[in-house]
């Protein structure tokens, strides 16, 4: 796990979007792994002002509320067309994002998971981090080696997003999610997470124990993670002097 602290959250973005653009520049075909809410805005903002050919690239989403339509303006559909997809070249038949007014959701999941596995697996996944922890919709106590699946968000969870639909009283109490174990099958990983209400999940996925409590401490076991932090989000990581050290003296062929 390489942890790459930057002064604020676009010298932070930046880093990842080199890291994104480096892929897709190397692999026109990548397969990628995305993530949505506000810690991924300034990604796919840098990444719409990138001259990258999206043609071939095939995407899959982690989550998706149950019960919200595609056009729903909460909708992660409507995220994702609304902040990346309609401003690339990418094929719709390309893009794939759980379906939340699925009829049948179990069987949905067991078919997601082989659309993911028919790409040939996914190259990067991009990943948020909640303030207890979770990645993708995979709450605290969740299963290390989940695949996707339903789940039903936590009180905190349920808090935290009411300020996109403007009360708790609208927020979803279903999900459908990507599953650790599927997360983990992704040949590499990329994490943001920016400001202090971050920092204390972030300490605990980074340089605490292997958890199901802190459903992204998964990652310490992950061969290929990168960690784009802000000073923020960085504050309570004990060996934040160190990572820093790593970062500024790589050798040349090592650099983003």
């Amino acid at each position: 796990m390489e942890i790459i602290i930057q002064p604020d959250s676009e010298t932070a973005t930046a880093v990842a979007t080199r890291i994104v653009t480096r892929l897709l520049r190397e692999k026109p075909n990548a397969v990628l792994g995305l993530a949505t809410g506000s810690t991924t805005l300034l990604l796919y903002g840098a990444l719409t002002r990138t001259k990258l050919d999206w043609s071939k690239v095939t995407t899959f989403n982690l989550d998706e509320y149950v019960g919200l339509p595609p056009a729903h303006e909460q909708s992660y559909h409507n995220f994702m067309w609304e902040n990346l997809f309609r401003h690339v070249n990418i094929r719709k038949k390309n893009v794939h994002i759980p379906d939340g007014v699925s009829r049948d959701i179990p069987k949905f999941c067991a078919g997601y998971e082989a659309q993911v596995r028919a790409a040939g697996g996914i190259d990067l996944q991009v990943l948020g981090i909640g303030t207890d922890g979770h990645i993708g919709f995979n709450e605290p106590t969740s299963s290390l080696t989940s695949r996707t699946r339903i789940k039903t968000l936590t009180r905190q969870t349920h808090k935290d997003n009411a300020r996109f639909f403007g009360s708790t009283d609208k927020v979803p109490h279903h999900v459908i999610t990507m599953g650790l174990g599927t997360i983990m099958e992704a040949r590499q990983c990329l994490l943001l997470a920016f400001g202090a209400k971050k920092a204390r999940a972030v300490a605990a996925a980074v340089e605490g124990p292997l958890a199901s409590l802190n459903p992204a401490s998964i990652l310490q076991m992950h061969p290929n993670v990168r960690v784009c932090l802000d000073h923020a989000a960085a504050a309570k990581l004990k060996r934040a002097d160190y990572y820093r050290r790593v970062f500024t003296n790589k050798p040349e062929w090592q650099r983003i």
